[in-house]
């Protein structure tokens, strides 16, 4: 870093296991992604396509070989793959992935409903393609609200039997659904119950709102999964990550 300070926390290292910052890129431009890179690549772990983003962005193999230079995975979100197979074109995804070199695939059920041991063989087939990110939770809110912590812990659990590498919870792109009540509060009692169950190494939270962030950086410590970060705030958050903001500063002073 730029300066010798005491009392700062010890941050995994690239490439990391966890500790993990997970990108949103909503559209960003090639040069966009260049300017953003030359800045953020050392706190930048994985970037995910929004949404259904991949379909419509011009330059689309050039901007993944922008990512892939400075060797960070990129991924389409997983309402892409959700749109592949409401369609039944299964077979199209997976060709899509392999057209594009992406090693990284989320998968996920938020916007349609798929059965829970299709979506685990859906997670086998393409652990045997790249490494699975498996999306727990709706961006329904009728859905959401009427699943259970248990329900929960039994879901991560047979999704990472089946092959990913991590579970994401769902927020959806505002914070306001998954995990999150309709005023994008935390729902804590859901967190911590999970949190008895899985390791927090595992799952990586979306977590778009800064209050979002410091709550699961309070709890589990600087190097929290967080994922649905704005290009634009990779460096604040790396800098709340280890108490230089405001709302962190005193995290560690008195370690």
């Amino acid at each position: 870093m730029n300066f010798n300070l005491d009392k700062i926390p010890g941050r995994t290292a690239q490439p990391r296991s966890f500790g993990l910052t997970m990108v949103t890129d909503k559209g960003l431009s090639l040069q966009d992604t260049k300017d953003f890179l030359s800045v953020s690549a050392p706190h930048v772990d994985v970037v995910k396509l929004a949404f259904g983003s991949a379909y419509v962005t011009p330059n689309l193999a050039e901007k993944i070989k922008v990512y892939q230079s400075y060797n960070i995975p990129v991924y389409f979100g997983g309402l892409l793959f959700e749109a592949f197979l409401v369609r039944n074109q299964y077979d199209d995804f997976v060709k899509a992935i392999k057209e594009y070199g992406i090693t990284h695939i989320e998968v996920s059920d938020g916007a349609i409903t798929i059965p829970h041991a299709e979506k685990c063989g859906y997670i086998e087939k393409l652990a045997k393609l790249g490494t699975v990110y498996s999306k727990v939770g709706s961006k329904d809110k009728d859905r959401q609200h009427i699943t259970p912590p248990y329900k929960y812990i039994e879901v991560m659990h047979a999704e990472m039997e089946a092959g990913a590498q991590y579970i994401v919870a769902e927020a959806g792109e505002n914070g306001t659904v998954g995990i999150y009540r309709d005023s994008g509060e935390v729902r804590e009692g859901l967190v911590q119950e999970i949190l008895t169950r899985i390791s927090h190494e595992k799952i990586i939270w979306e977590a778009p709102l800064k209050n979002q962030q410091l709550y699961f950086l309070d709890l589990i410590g600087c190097n929290a999964n967080l994922g649905n970060i704005p290009a634009y705030e990779v460096i604040a958050l790396e800098a709340m990550r280890v108490g230089l903001r405001g709302d962190s500063f005193h995290f560690y002073l008195g370690e």
